[in-house]
């Protein structure tokens, strides 16, 4: 059924819910797994705004994010599963296009996150804007209530 399903995590119990689902449909189908982490240093952290990032900062958070990936990585190819990590710099929405994109993507199966009020009118949400752009269909996966 499916060959390649993408799985963006931002290491949430959201992304998590979405990782369930996606190694369910990728044990079915022999799929290969292909997790994405996309991490964005904000703006309003960066000169000209007056701000100075400590050197050496964005690879201190380069570096925890790859650990983090390679951490669930691990646990997927220890159920059996297929697995390829990409780490990126950049915006996620646009770094889960590209990387959908890139590896052929049949799926992308993602956690929700709803903003509301204010923000979602000004940001919407990584997962509507992935919906609205994306080269394959979409799963939004929303965790359980505990």
């Amino acid at each position: 059924m499916f060959r390649t399903i993408l799985v963006p995590t931002d290491f949430s119990d959201h992304a998590r819910a979405a990782l369930d689902v996606a190694l369910g449909l990728a044990s079915e189908s022999k799929a290969t797994v292909h997790l994405l982490h996309a991490y964005e240093i904000p703006i309003s952290a960066v000169p000209p705004y007056g701000v100075e990032l400590p050197p050496g900062l964005i690879l201190e958070v380069r570096d925890a994010a790859a650990r983090s990936l390679e951490k669930v990585a691990a646990e997927v190819r220890g159920r059996g599963v297929t697995c390829e990590a990409h780490l990126i710099h950049g915006p996620p929405v646009d770094g889960i296009i590209e990387a959908a994109t890139s590896v052929g993507a049949d799926l992308i199966v993602m956690g929700t996150r709803g903003l509301t009020g204010f923000k979602h009118v000004l940001l919407g949400s990584v997962a509507e804007r992935t919906i609205r752009t994306a080269p394959c269909p979409v799963l939004s996966v929303k965790p359980k209530a505990k």
